[in-house]
């Protein structure tokens, strides 16, 4: 009797501590809402994929997704249409309206803008942000005196938001993407994106970055 008690006690013992192991292996997977927001990073959209052919500005993931084994959007900020020889759409989701403006290569920034920059430099896509209401770019990178911005003149571009705005996919172009709302008004995005790969007809790869 005394053999069996031991024993019992001992299954007992092996499975409690099996399964504090288990969970410790498996641990918990965070909640998303919790997980801070994304602020920009490398991502690749496929014509092909039902999933990442669109991407989520919010967590810098695939735009679609399957539930309960049906097909549908859950945050698509910017898509790739194979329309032409490939373009960005953006303002899709429900209440959303956008604006995709072209900024040309980052050779394009420098010329127009006046900064120092290597040829196909990062100066420019590095120096474009938000102040107030307005994008900025560098206007003067001088190690000896304080660096100065000034506004993109394609600021007013931006305020022209439409349902399914749409610009071509330009390899290596600079494009800044301004969505809003038209049921939260205080609701605004603006991301700059730079084409760091090109396949027409199948995949697009984006450096990308919230500017607020």
């Amino acid at each position: 009797m005394k053999r069996f008690l031991f024993v019992s006690i001992s299954l007992v013992f092996m499975v409690l501590w099996g399964s504090q192991v288990l969970h410790a292996q498996t641990g918990t997977t965070p909640d998303d809402k919790q997980a801070p927001r994304k602020r920009g990073g490398v991502f690749t959209m496929y014509v092909l994929d039902p999933l990442a052919r669109t991407l989520c500005f919010s967590d810098g993931k695939e735009g679609m997704a399957f539930v309960n084994h049906q097909w549908g959007t859950r945050c698509s900020d910017l898509s790739y249409s194979p329309a032409g020889n490939g373009s960005f759409v953006a303002g899709t989701d429900s209440s959303r309206v956008a604006a995709i403006v072209d900024l040309g290569t980052p050779n394009d920034l420098r010329t127009r803008y006046g900064f120092e920059d290597a040829d196909q430099g990062g100066v420019g896509f590095g120096s474009l942000r938000l102040e107030g209401d307005k994008v900025m770019v560098l206007q003067e990178d001088n190690s000896k005196t304080k660096p100065v911005w000034q506004p993109l003149e394609e600021n007013p571009k931006l305020l022209e938001v439409k349902s399914s705005a749409t610009a071509a996919i330009k390899l290596g172009h600079i494009y800044i993407v301004r969505t809003a709302d038209t049921k939260d008004k205080s609701f605004q995005q603006l991301v700059k994106l730079m084409v760091i790969a090109f396949r027409p007809d199948e995949a697009v790869t984006l450096r990308w970055e919230l500017l607020q």
